[in-house]
């Protein structure tokens, strides 16, 4: 730990994080945009200036919450592109789209506790989803980052990381039973792992990556549980604006500025703990482990490259 404390806290709202922050001439990218955190997340950058492109799976409900931030910013530029995480040439081909520098990569969407699912390549679909899509691209990004002068990349996290390491022998469920907490853990770790080791590589381009946990905040993230928000105390609750003010804090703030390779919740550095917490706090510390972060890094472009031309590569697919 470093004592990094930002003067914000637990009911901040992303609003209040982005208050006197101008992003004008800064390009912005929000995967899962279309609601929830990723909407509010969008909105308040938009709101600060910032030409933002929503990134979704459904272009249609990607174009009426471009319309609302618009209405909403005051004209500020909203574009919408179609991205498709459990399908890696998606997010390449997103990328070969893309024109110009991007200064703010927000990696927001994601699934939680699925049915066990597969990708045709053969991968747990939260995996796919939560890590390796977002994976693909960041790396295909990477140019458009570098040539920013100062990009930064935020990647959405959970405290669900703690309940599983990165099993690399199984990634994919092909011995272990299927277990959906299990398989978003793992997601989630990675997604930790992911900003620790992009921010390593990348850094020296003028790159940084951090990642976050939002909060307990009630969104379609659930939509697999019923709408329920599991044990969550009432008071661990937070709004859509306050969930999403650690993500505008990374992706805005000068007070983090030269930042990276951490782990935030609740606009503050996470301390970093040995064993599960029972708790929203701590981020474990296989999950911010540089040794772990490489290794999936490594991983995940050899899956990319071989799902790349096996329709049924690593992992059990259908069964």
């Amino acid at each position: 730990m470093t004592g990094f404390t930002p003067p914000f806290s637990f009911s901040s709202t992303a609003a209040e994080v982005a208050a006197g922050v101008d992003l004008t001439g800064r390009r912005a990218l929000v995967t899962g945009a279309s609601s929830g955190l990723g909407a509010e997340t969008a909105r308040v950058l938009a709101g600060c200036g910032a030409e933002v492109t929503l990134a979704v799976r459904d272009p249609d409900a990607g174009e009426r919450t471009a319309k609302e931030i618009t209405g909403a910013s005051g004209g500020t530029a909203v574009r919408v592109a179609q991205l498709d995480l459990t399908d890696p040439a998606s997010a390449t081909a997103l990328a070969a789209r893309w024109r110009g520098p991007l200064h703010i990569l927000v990696n927001n969407a994601g699934v939680m506790a699925t049915p066990e699912r597969y990708t045709p390549q053969g991968w747990e679909l939260q995996f796919a989803t939560n890590h390796l899509g977002h994976f693909a691209l960041a790396t295909a990004l990477h140019g458009a980052l570098a040539t920013a002068g100062g990009a930064r990349i935020v990647v959405v996290s959970s405290t669900g990381h703690q309940r599983s390491p990165v099993i690399f022998d199984d990634l994919h469920f092909a011995f272990r039973d299927y277990d959906p907490w299990a398989a978003y853990a793992q997601s989630k770790t990675a997604n930790v792992l992911f900003a620790v080791e992009a921010d390593r590589r990348w850094a020296a381009d003028g790159v940084r990556a951090n990642a976050l946990m939002p909060g307990a905040v009630r969104t379609r993230l659930q939509r697999h549980l019923g709408g329920s928000s599991g044990r969550v105390a009432p008071d661990d609750l937070k709004s859509v604006a306050q969930g999403a003010a650690t993500s505008v804090l990374l992706a805005a703030s000068p007070l983090v500025e030269g930042v990276g390779g951490r782990y935030f919740e609740n606009c503050r550095e996470a301390e970093v703990v040995d064993h599960r917490t029972g708790t929203l706090h701590g981020v474990a510390r296989y999950a911010v482990d540089g040794a772990n972060a490489r290794r999936l890094w490594e991983v995940s472009e050899e899956l990319l490259s071989a799902g790349a031309g096996t329709p049924s590569g690593p992992g059990r697919g259908a069964r």
